[in-house]
């Protein structure tokens, strides 16, 4: 599974976002850290489109297909598949 080039625009953009990947036996894992400054990100999924809210900004990304779960817990967005 790749990160969503959105999320990696995103760490690009601000150096409080840092992105994590990890890969276990039998899953993948892709964590963003939005920062201590940045507000509590709000996620929703529409269809295969995942929508952040964070900070007062806004920015989507297509779900990887490969992803059978996307959530958002204690600030940390994370998707795994």
């Amino acid at each position: 599974m790749e990160t969503p080039p959105e999320l990696e625009a995103a760490a690009g953009e601000n150096d409080d976002v840092t992105i994590t990947e990890r890969e276990y036996d039998e899953e993948y894992i892709i964590a963003v850290d939005f920062g201590q400054r940045a507000g509590t990100p709000t996620l929703d999924v529409v269809d295969e489109t995942a929508i952040i809210v964070v900070d007062g900004g806004q920015f989507e990304f297509a779900v990887p297909s490969d992803a059978n779960e996307v959530t958002v817990n204690d600030g940390i967005l994370t998707i795994k598949g």
